[in-house]
């Protein structure tokens, strides 16, 4: 380890790749805290965005792990995170320090402290649990995975825009905690989400809701950070909502390998995965609100089936949403995987059906879901 990092009382150099909502917030703090940060984005306003805020911008990854001792790394994905980690290889020497501030598989954590441990690389899993807002305030807690002497140098960086920071013990440690706290976070925000959507639906004003539920046993800090999101319409992101989806997606799949029920997580899986078709995967976590609350209008679905004696793959003829009310609305339909390579036809083109579920969308519109059978064809099946 170079002198950069010896002295703790020192400013200090820091590697930064990925400056996006969390990486900018780190930035920022790092640098009003006296330290140096070098820092890369493939997004060149966010390379821009550093420079103009006292950084050093660099114009690829492997000239920040040259120039640094100590890199984090605030990347959306685990896949982005491999492709940083082969694109710097050759930029790693013994003494350097990786800290993964994302949320990602703890195994694959486990398993690239291994690997870089061989040629004494240190790498931490350190997760943030807050956004990117909270990241600028210093309000956020960062849980720590890894060698407790790596934990040791970079723990006053962390402490730069956490206001706690803990170890929670061995490399993917860190990951594990994040996708826990995820979960009791999502699910809070759902519930809030949805007795809002609950309260402007009996005619309840939303903002006196929220004002009432943080005095009440009911309050979570969420109510603070996403309840006037939520009350306002104000959707610009700090946290996406993609990228809540894709945290759990990795916990239910945790979940399952070890035959774990996460009934509650299911139904918010479904839920996001409705947002996002709704167009809002890129808007705040708070949009979660959007996809409950709608003024409804039962909709019947209407399908036919017919198979071809020549082949196994059923074809969908006809498929019409029809609301009850009788008034036309452009609805957007996602049809079901009723067999593996089974093709809807409408209007004379073919499309690939895709989900085991038919979903029917209209923008801000309830879910209606209906499972099709995988046999049984030439019937019409009619749902309200």
């Amino acid at each position: 380890m170079s002198g950069r990092t010896c002295n703790p009382e020192r400013p200090t150099t820091i590697g930064l790749i990925g400056l996006g909502l969390i990486g900018s917030a780190v930035s920022e703090r790092l640098l009003a805290a006296g330290h140096t940060v070098i820092g890369f984005d493939v997004v060149d306003e966010a390379r821009n965005k550093l420079s103009q805020s006292g950084g050093v911008r660099t114009g690829t990854v492997q000239e920040v792990a040259q120039a640094t001792d100590i890199v984090m790394l605030a990347l959306p994905n685990d896949v982005v995170m491999a492709e940083v980690l082969r694109d710097i290889s050759d930029s790693l020497r013994p003494g350097h320090i990786l800290a993964d501030l994302g949320t990602g598989d703890p195994h694959a954590a486990e398993s690239l402290a291994a690997e870089l441990s061989e040629r004494g690389v240190q790498f931490l899993d350190a997760t943030i649990s807050g956004s990117s807002a909270q990241v600028r305030r210093g309000d956020v807690l960062v849980m720590v995975g890894g060698e407790e002497s790596a934990f040791e140098v970079t723990q006053r960086f962390f402490e730069s825009f956490a206001w706690q920071v803990r170890h929670v013990g061995p490399s993917g440690q860190g990951a594990w905690m994040k996708l826990v706290t995820n979960l009791v976070l999502g699910l809070n925000r759902a519930a809030l989400a949805e007795g809002l959507a609950f309260a402007e639906s009996v005619g309840v004003d939303p903002a006196e809701a929220l004002a009432v539920l943080r005095d009440s046993m009911a309050y979570s800090r969420i109510m603070d950070t996403k309840g006037p999101k939520m009350v306002s319409h104000d959707f610009t992101p700090e946290a996406r909502l993609s990228q809540h989806l894709k945290d759990v997606r990795l916990i239910r799949e945790a979940a399952e390998r070890v035959g774990q029920s996460l009934p509650l997580s299911s139904e918010h899986q479904r839920l996001l995965e409705l947002a996002e078709s709704l167009g809002l995967g890129g808007l705040d976590n708070s949009a979660i609100i959007e996809a409950l609350r709608t003024p409804r209008s039962p909709i019947v679905l209407r399908i036919s089936f017919t198979s071809s004696n020549h082949s196994s793959s059923p074809f969908i003829r006809r498929a019409s949403l029809v609301p009850r009310n009788k008034r036309r609305r452009r609805i957007g339909l996602l049809l079901a995987e009723v067999h593996p390579h089974a093709q809807a036809i409408d209007g004379g083109s073919k499309m690939l059906v895709r989900d085991l579920a038919v979903e029917f969308v209209k923008d801000r519109t309830e879910l209606l879901e209906a499972m099709l059978p995988r046999r049984g064809f030439n019937a019409r099946n009619q749902l309200g």
